[in-house]
């Protein structure tokens, strides 16, 4: 009988365990070994805890909007989890980490199930895996051993950022570093670009198209139309995905995806979103900032990397307002300007040789970004000639959005010399916060900041600072009348060149007027005979006093306006009235932080009296008399149809004191106009001095500038939420100087009867 050979299984059974365990001691010495550092430095104990990533400075409105950011390559702000909505925070863990709660950095059923199906189900890195690659390696190419060699890196880093930091705070360092494109980097960026609002106030849809794009932010971009489809169809993986992790019901799910793609793109670079202008006048201004406030350690700050934020005055509704009005008038305003230009040989110039605009063109050829880049290359200005006169494509403004067109660069500069620029600034006369800075039409093309760069001549907006003197001064009343005949100062009296005789506009004279005619008809022989009562250095001296801070001689032509000055000097000087004559300096930030939240600064006006509280209020009522019967008639009056370029369809009925000024040709148009807790001044006109309006008609103040002032504050009204005022100024209690012309009148009348029966009483004695 053969006896049955009885196999043994226990020294295979000793292999298989020799090698399992084995294994798992190789994979111990390993990770051993990474965490000794044998593939590389890992990061500190320090660096763990202190990860080093760029943040953008962050611009935050009086009214707590973000109204831009700095930055170079990585528009991050960084939030809290407290600031995640739960349906993102679901969604991510379910599309990206399903045992994010469960495993400590590596997912080891994740990684058995990745190298069983050799990857076809997709990888097995965790959210804390992928955050570890994020924060500590370079993205490059390299050899099979060095990724291996940086995975197991990962895999040390990840366990290590487990035991420093909760699941939370993991999640939200892991959404703020992933980039989204188009400046979007971190989920702040991305919620506020692809959306237009807050992380917190994502719903489920769109928290679901953002964690489907984490695999690939370009091939599931829900933005760019060839990868619209391939979005929708990730979001609604992510909808499944959050089935399966019990995130969703199928029926909720079934709907969600019956929906279709929505975004609402709202690109933020530094040419695009609110306050542009204004943006790029503070970021000069921080970076000299930082160079007079190093850190502790002696280090500078760096505006573009170091996080910090910048509280400012600017009111985000009104800036919006601004610049709506801004465009609504000037796009309109633009129409006419191009319809005159077809009848000038010479357009958009007036009044200039031949020679002088090749000079004009010129300059600006060598102030053009393509002048200096070629230049900078070395090209010969030969080069560049036959660069500037050749037909290439391009992308121009147009007031109906961006346009493609073929022109030679030199066409393209004679292009823009046609378009209209204009400027507004609004400040709260109280405060002297500016609550809105419009520097032009537009900053992507038109980059030279009206408010605050620009010096143009100011015309008949300086004449109130001339009568604010003889009413400070002499207590000149409004009721006050002199003579509107001709009045020639002698070039002796003030050391000029001749005889200065001012004419009226229209060559209008004969009679006498009271100081309110003759502001509200910006009479230049009345405003004359005033400054030589005071004498032109007290004007200067009031005006500086008031907010004026660019030099000018003190001559009698400033009582005409024949001063170039800023707008924003202008709004802030004539911020003084309104506040009772109390001079507040002009103020843009109220505070800035580091990106911890610690205060750095906290900025403080000046104030100081200009005027004592009377004057004040008597060149208030004055200039009221601009807006109840002058040239800023039109802004209590009611024409819908088009009228003065734009009509006037604004009527309103509340006190507004203003000035309206237009220099000689119409090269410039100013209205300054001001209610009792805000003060805004507009700007209008050519680029050059010798761009403007042929005629008055459409080339004063109160059609090229008003129509903007009235198209902001009619928004402003609207928003009840802003409280601006259509209260009276406050008058004074007791007030010694007469604003009641009539009764004025009436007195003088008596005082004369009296007198002449006074002088028949002594004749008859006699």
């Amino acid at each position: 009988m053969t006896k049955k050979k009885t196999m043994n299984f226990t020294k295979y059974i000793k292999w298989f365990w020799g090698i399992v365990l084995g294994g798992l001691f190789s994979l111990c010495f390993v990770f051993l070994l990474a965490s000794w550092g044998a593939f590389g430095d890992l990061p500190t104990f320090e660096e763990l805890e202190n990860p080093k990533n760029d943040l953008a400075t962050e611009i935050i409105s009086s009214d707590g909007k973000t109204l831009g950011k700095y930055y170079l390559k990585e528009n991050r702000t960084p939030i809290q989890f407290k600031d995640l909505p739960d349906n993102l925070v679901q969604a991510v863990v379910a599309t990206e980490d399903e045992r994010f709660y469960e495993h400590s950095g590596i997912d080891f059923r994740g990684l058995a199930r990745a190298i069983s199906k050799l990857g076809r189900n997709g990888g097995a890195s965790t959210i804390t895996q992928q955050l570890a690659k994020n924060l500590f390696h370079k993205r490059e190419k390299a050899s099979l051993v060095t990724k291996l060699t940086q995975k197991i890196k990962e895999w040390v880093i990840a366990v290590r950022l487990e035991r420093q930091y909760t699941k939370q705070e993991i999640i939200t360092m892991y959404l703020n570093k992933q980039g989204f494109l188009f400046n979007a980097t971190g989920i702040r960026s991305a919620a506020r670009i692809y959306f237009g609002k807050e992380p917190k106030d994502l719903d489920i849809q769109e928290s679901a198209i953002l964690a489907g794009m984490l695999k690939n932010p370009r091939q599931f971009n829900p933005y760019r139309k060839v990868s619209q489809k391939k979005s929708l169809s990730r979001r609604n993986v992510v909808f499944n995905q959050m089935v399966r992790s019990g995130f969703l019901t199928e029926e909720k799910r079934d709907s969600l995806q019956q929906l279709p793609l929505k975004i609402k793109f709202t690109p933020e670079s530094h040419s695009d979103g609110l306050a542009t202008y204004f943006r790029e006048y503070l970021k000069q201004f921080m970076k000299s900032w930082a160079k007079d406030n190093p850190k502790a350690n002696g280090e500078y700050y760096d505006i573009y990397k170091d996080g910090l934020k910048i509280y400012v005055t600017i009111d985000s509704r009104m800036q919006k307002y601004a610049e709506e009005a801004m465009t609504e008038h000037m796009s309109n305003l633009q129409k006419y300007f191009f319809e005159e230009q077809k009848r000038n040989r010479t357009a958009p110039f007036y009044d200039i040789e031949k020679s002088d605009i090749r000079k004009i063109l010129n300059r600006a050829k060598k102030n053009s970004d393509r002048y200096k880049k070629m230049k900078a290359a070395g090209k010969s200005d030969k080069e560049i000639e036959k660069a500037f006169q050749t037909k290439t494509d391009m992308r121009v403004f147009t007031w109906k959005g961006d346009r493609d067109t073929v022109m030679s660069p030199y066409d393209s500069i004679r292009y823009y010399k046609h378009f209209l620029r204009s400027g507004l600034a609004s400040i709260e006369p109280q405060t002297g916060h500016i609550k809105a800075w419009v520097g032009g039409i537009n900053n992507k093309h038109f980059k030279y900041d009206a408010v605050k760069q620009q010096k143009r001549q100011v015309g008949s907006t300086f004449k109130p600072f001339v009568y604010a003197t003889a009413i400070n001064q002499l207590k000149r009343s409004p009721c006050d009348k002199l003579p509107n005949t001709p009045y020639t100062i002698p070039k002796e009296k003030y050391g000029m060149q001749d005889d200065w005789t001012p004419r009226n506009v229209g060559e209008k004279y004969g009679g006498e007027l009271t100081l309110k005619e003759a502001l509200a008809g910006s009479v230049n022989a009345i405003t004359a005979r005033l400054i030589d009562e005071v004498s032109p250095i007290n004007v200067a001296r009031l005006a500086k006093s008031a907010g004026v801070e660019t030099e000018f001689q003190a001559n009698p032509s400033i009582a005409l306006g024949a001063i170039d000055l800023t707008l924003l000097e202008m709004t802030s000087a004539y911020s003084t009235f309104a506040n009772k004559g109390m001079r507040v300096s002009p103020m843009f930030i109220t505070q800035i932080e580091d990106k911890n939240g610690t205060v750095l600064e906290t900025f403080v006006p000046e104030t100081k009296e200009v005027l004592n509280e009377e004057s004040a209020y008597v060149i208030l009522n004055l200039m009221e008399g601009v807006t109840q019967s002058g040239s800023g008639l039109r802004l209590r009056t009611y024409h819908p149809r088009p009228k003065f370029v734009t009509g006037y369809p604004y009527k309103f009925s509340n006190a507004i004191a203003g000035k309206t000024g237009t220099t000689q040709n119409h090269t410039d148009g100013w209205f300054m106009g001001m209610v009792p807790n805000l003060m805004t001044g507009v700007w209008t006109g050519g680029e050059d001095r010798s761009i403007h309006f042929a005629g008055i008609d459409k080339g004063q103040g109160a059609a090229m500038s008003l129509p903007t002032w009235a198209i902001f504050m009619r928004k402003c009204y609207e928003d009840k939420t802003l409280n601006i005022s259509k209260e009276p100024f406050e008058k004074p209690e007791d007030l010694s100087i007469n604003i009641d012309c009539e009764k004025h009148e009436e007195e003088s009348k008596k005082n004369k009867d009296g007198d002449q029966k006074e002088e028949q009483k002594e004749e008859d004695d006699f």
